[in-house]
């Protein structure tokens, strides 16, 4: 039967996704939250208490990947305040955003999915049976998914860094170009 599945799998989805479909399955419950959170959260401001464990963690990416790349972070805050007819539920300043580093300071919470992966990697060991640990965790992994993608804020403070457009494309076209000298040094 099992085998049966797995082929089952195959036919229908990419192997990556077969070989991980206990992460997969892991995190379902948590994305199922996510989901609920986001419904509650448009609908009365008292739900955003769910999403404060995201917030941090979306705060916490900008403010650490800001002072490994040297933007200089000077201000963070997790406190929601009301910005327009939206919610700003935190922000982190920035006193040295140049073309070099907004990119990465801005796009940082892309690593808070990482997050929720690493957990289910972790109880998700071969052999795993639901314990109700993991449903404490489905709670606290379910802001995450609400909090990994970056703000409209944040992408056009990540546009200051066009130019990686032109010096990533080129960095890699040299890979590319000169990969087998590059992996007979590798070799070696």
């Amino acid at each position: 039967m099992t085998a049966w599945l797995a082929h089952g799998c195959g036919a229908l989805a990419p192997a990556w996704l077969c070989a991980h479909g206990d992460l997969l399955l892991y995190l379902l419950p948590s994305a199922a939250l996510a989901f609920l959170i986001w419904i509650f959260s448009s609908a009365h401001p008292i739900f955003f208490i769910f999403t404060a464990a995201g917030t941090l963690c979306h705060e916490l990416a900008h403010f650490g990947v800001g002072l490994l790349v040297g933007a200089e972070p000077s201000n963070l805050t997790v406190i929601p305040r009301r910005a327009g007819r939206n919610w700003e539920l935190g922000s982190v300043t920035f006193l040295n955003l140049r073309w070099y580093n907004a990119a990465p300071s801005a796009l940082a919470p892309l690593l808070v999915l990482l997050v929720p992966l690493a957990v289910a990697a972790w109880r998700t060991e071969p052999g795993w049976h639901f314990q109700p640990l993991d449903l404490a965790l489905a709670w606290l992994l379910a802001p995450q998914f609400l909090s990994f993608w970056p703000s409209p804020t944040d992408w056009r403070l990540a546009a200051r860094s066009w130019p990686w457009l032109v010096v990533l494309p080129l960095l890699g076209l040299l890979l590319f170009y000169y990969r087998a000298p590059l992996f007979q040094i590798v070799k070696t």
